[in-house]
């Protein structure tokens, strides 16, 4: 028998209220009220979950952690339904639910479910509305979620991969500055010392070779010699020694030397190759803060690149090779700790696929991250696209232990993971599979011991949206 009571506040709910009487009548005639106090956790993660709750009042949320600390992730008010649904495959709890303020609600036990069904319709109808509106919600925000997780990947290896090059940019500014303060006082004493034209001559060009770079590099052994030959040739000839350091990595020669010995002499020739030898170490720091800048530059590149960061989410003609490179780029700092070798093998005639970019992008990183996880110390990874009929194919392989056969069937399955506690969400490569998907593509794997293969194939864009 249903209580009026509950039929009345039933008949008021903002979610199930438009149900026909008889409906509620027998929805109130198998469930029961229950309160409940504000700080009540009603599930934990994992706990099952056995009952539909339709809030008559109050206020909970759900609290879910995947690897970034809890965040909220929904929330229900007096008016809506939550708990277990009709149709829904959900039976355990994702997170911790808890109550943020006096809350009533009417239970509907799962035991009842296949009746109502059949005897509430319209009710029936309203709550998969409800769960498939959760679904979405869930789904985005894992999504979300491990998106913020690949970010924070790329995050770090960018702050390692700009730490070199910012590193650089600083020492040589202050070195810059310091041989600054070197060259004038050299300049000053190479105006003294009256040089005739002919001797200007000869020493411009030795400044000629110390302004180019040698030809190629130097083995350790050779770059030894070559130093202490440039040292000997300045002691004979009674001039500074240490200018042979600035002079190493040039392309000046014992010849050029020579020649310049032989038209100026004494204290003279010290000035002379002093005041060469400060120009050297002012271009080469010149050029390496240049260098060092360009790396800035391209990393930021990188990055700006592979989150599509000025860019509208929305399918467009993407660059499948330019995207790989970033990935690659701005996860090499995790791969040289563990020595790891990768290799990358793409056709630079491959077609545009039309796609979201960021997506692919953080399909990559996550597949390349992966490879790298996997792979032992002193492994390989490869990374590889090409056409194949109507689809572009990128195959990215490790040659770690491989995936067990038990595993294999539920590597996409959320939450699943076999790396160690904490270090694994289990929703990357179902977020990944699921961002493929959504740009029409496909995912599969190929796994042994010494060889782990992850394919995605993605539809070449026609020519008239390429």
């Amino acid at each position: 028998m249903s209580d009026p009571d509950v039929v009345a506040l039933l008949a008021q709910h903002r979610t199930i209220g438009g149900a026909p009487r008889e409906e509620l009548e027998w929805l109130a005639a198998h469930g029961y009220r229950q309160h409940y106090d504000p700080g009540k956790q009603v599930w934990r993660k994992g706990d099952p979950i056995e009952a539909l709750y339709v809030l008559l009042s109050g206020y909970l949320a759900i609290w879910v952690d995947r690897g970034l600390g809890p965040r909220k992730v929904d929330e229900w008010r007096g008016g809506d339904v939550t708990g277990l649904l009709p149709y829904s495959r959900m039976s355990a709890a994702p997170g911790d639910t808890i109550m943020g303020e006096p809350t009533d609600v009417f239970v509907v036990d799962r035991v009842h479910f296949p009746e109502l069904t059949r005897e509430c319709p319209t009710i029936t109808a309203a709550l998969v509305h409800v769960m498939l509106d959760r679904a979405r919600t869930f789904k985005s925000s894992e999504l979300i979620d491990e998106k913020m997780v690949t970010l924070g990947r790329m995050s770090a290896g960018l702050a390692h991969e700009l730490n070199n090059p910012a590193s650089a940019i600083a020492r040589s500014a202050k070195l810059l500055t310091e041989t600054l303060e070197t060259a004038e006082s050299t300049s000053r004493a190479i105006g003294a010392a009256r040089l005739t034209q002919a001797q200007f001559e000869a020493i411009d060009r030795v400044r000629i070779g110390c302004n180019a770079a040698l030809p190629s590099a130097l083995a350790p052994i050779e770059r030894a010699d070559r130093e202490e030959a440039l040292t000997a040739w300045l002691e004979a000839h009674g001039a500074n020694p240490d200018a042979a350091a600035s002079l190493l990595d040039t392309g000046t020669t014992i010849e050029a030397l020579d020649t310049l010995a032989s038209a100026v002499q004494g204290p003279d020739l010290d000035t002379a190759i002093r005041w060469i030898a400060i120009g050297c170490s002012l271009r080469t720091l010149a050029s390496d803060i240049e260098k060092a800048a360009a790396r800035v530059h391209d990393l930021v590149g990188a990055i700006k690149r592979s989150t599509f960061m000025d860019r509208r989410q929305m399918p467009e003609a993407i660059d499948l090779p330019q995207g790989l490179r970033d990935s690659v780029a701005l996860l090499l700092h995790k791969a040289r700790k563990k020595s790891i070798g990768v290799t990358i093998k793409i056709d630079e005639t491959l077609p545009h696929v039309r796609a979201i970019g960021s997506d692919l992008n953080q399909v990559w990183t996550n597949l390349i991250d992966n490879a790298i996880d996997a792979a032992p110390e002193a492994g390989h990874v490869e990374i590889s696209a090409r056409r194949e009929l109507q689809f572009v194919v990128v195959r990215v392989v490790d040659d770690g232990p491989g995936i067990l056969p038990a595993d294999r069937e539920r590597i996409f399955d959320p939450f699943f993971t076999t790396k160690p506690v904490g270090q694994g969400t289990g929703l990357g490569l179902d977020t990944t599979r699921r961002l493929i998907q959504r740009n029409e593509g496909d995912i599969d794997v190929v796994s042994q011991p010494g060889r782990t293969e992850f394919r995605v194939s993605l539809p070449v864009a026609s020519e008239t949206t390429a």
